[in-house]
């Protein structure tokens, strides 16, 4: 078994459980954040969450005896749409609908009440002129680097979550602030290195929808190299207040 691993409060997603792709990218770490991970209860913010490893190769992450995450090795076989400039980026997440509806507006990486620096502040809107294509910039804060300013991995990884419910919803052909979804699975790659305070764009479009489940791409991209893909399911909840979800407009 290896060490357990903390939820700081400052990585959360809904109001009381962390961010989804956070805790995805803690057990993505153990396969060279190159892996699927499936969400399968809230996780768990500030207490000890065990990591153990399976004979098959893979990882799971445990709250006591309730199962918080699995995982395994994986690679993104998806093609990215052609990249979006940064002004293109700029202007989409200034049309971001949570910014004005949020059903989380505290979480980590797309909450509007985050304070800069704090948050990831990605707020992913329709990209104009490209139907299908949302995009937003991010900005890495220091805080998320080693001493050489490299963003560690694990942000990156993380950075693929919120951007690609966007695509999702999108996918069903709903409006974002129609339903309350969250993360259930997270297949993500990442490809290269980032930079704290060089800004990335990320991208994201919708793959495909079922029922309550709706799936979509995301790509992070540094100029024109793509540093991060991955794919993402998100489910529409039956029950929003469970995750203690503010009112969408």
């Amino acid at each position: 078994m290896d060490e357990p691993v903390v939820i700081a409060r400052r990585f959360n997603g809904p109001p009381d459980s962390g961010h989804g792709g956070y805790a995805c990218a803690l057990l993505a770490r153990l396969f060279d954040f190159a892996a699927e991970v499936t969400l399968r209860a809230p996780p768990p913010i500030e207490r000890p969450l065990d990591v153990r490893r399976g004979e098959d190769g893979s990882a799971t992450l445990w709250d006591g005896e309730t199962l918080v995450a699995e995982g395994r090795p994986a690679t993104v076989e998806i093609e990215p749409p052609r990249g979006v400039t940064l002004e293109e980026a700029e202007a989409a997440a200034r049309e971001c609908p949570w910014l004005e509806h949020h059903p989380f507006p505290t979480c980590f990486a797309c909450g509007p009440q985050r304070a800069v620096g704090d948050g990831m502040h990605e707020f992913p809107g329709p990209v104009a002129g490209r139907p299908g294509v949302w995009a937003t910039p991010w900005l890495p804060d220091a805080s998320l680097a080693d001493e050489s300013g490299e963003v560690l991995p694990v942000f990156v990884f993380a950075a693929l979550d919120c951007p690609s419910a966007a695509g999702a919803i999108d996918a069903a052909g709903v409006a974002m602030t129609e339903h309350v979804h969250v993360l259930a699975r997270l297949t993500g790659q990442v490809l290269g290195p980032v930079r704290a305070g060089d800004p990335q764009v990320v991208v994201a479009w919708p793959i495909g929808s079922e029922g309550r489940k709706r799936r979509g791409g995301v790509a992070v991209f540094n100029g024109d190299e793509v540093v991060a893909l991955g794919e993402a399911l998100w489910i529409a909840l039956q029950d929003p207040a469970r995750f203690r979800a503010a009112a969408t407009g």
